[in-house]
């Protein structure tokens, strides 16, 4: 069997195992419209800026309980049997590929939600939406890797916010400048170099993720 062929194979069971959890799926859905609604009875529909900061870092908290449990959950039975089935590399491309997957459709449904409960500020929706899937599916890159390393250790989760979160930071920093241009009707400039970086940091992290994980899978 090909690498393709055990890529997809893979991928068809978390999306099949997501399908039939849907608990785990509705639960985020509630935590984010919950959060939402509670910065709404507290805030109104507050100005451009904090939209678009508040709009992030809901982003960020869904990403860590959407995406980061996806190796947190594999239990070592489960892994043996992965290590007997398929390589390194076709899991973590595998992994990758459906936590891009869900944060999108997650992203989609939070910017859905954000816009009904906490105004429409934006004057460019469109540029915006595609900033949230790009931004999401970048977020969603960095915590799968994290959640791969953090499954070898003892405090997983206390281990992923340390490691998460001084290198989320920069990246949160960068789709918070990106996407400021959806709230102004003047054209910024510089703005296809950062949406390159981020497409780079993005490839980097892909690429990291090839190169690291097989020593942590020899584990």
């Amino acid at each position: 069997m090909n690498s393709l062929k055990i890529i997809s194979a893979l991928f068809k069971k978390d999306l099949l195992l997501e399908i039939r959890q849907q608990y785990s799926f509705y639960g985020v859905l509630l935590y984010v419209a919950s959060t939402i609604f509670v910065l709404f009875l507290a805030m109104g529909q507050p100005e451009d800026a904090v939209w678009n900061g508040l709009f992030w870092m809901i982003q960020l908290f869904v990403c860590v309980n959407a995406v980061a449990k996806s190796f947190l959950q594999e239990s070592k039975g489960k892994m043996l049997y992965f290590y007997s089935i398929a390589g390194p590399r076709d899991f973590i491309l595998s992994k990758l590929l459906f936590n891009a997957l869900l944060m999108l459709v997650m992203s989609l449904l939070s910017l859905a939600l954000f816009t009904i409960l906490m105004g429409n500020p934006l004057r460019n929706p469109l540029q915006f939406v595609g900033l949230a899937t790009l931004g999401g599916i970048s977020l969603s890159l960095v915590f799968t890797f994290l959640a791969a390393i953090a499954a070898k250790a003892q405090q997983q989760a206390a281990l992923m916010a340390i490691l998460g979160f001084p290198i989320i930071i920069p990246q949160l920093l960068l789709l918070m400048k990106i996407s400021g241009i959806a709230f102004s009707s003047v054209i910024q400039a510089g703005l296809l170099q950062m949406c390159l970086l981020l497409v780079g940091l993005d490839f980097m992290v892909i690429v990291l993720s090839v190169i690291l994980f097989p020593f942590l899978w020899k584990d």
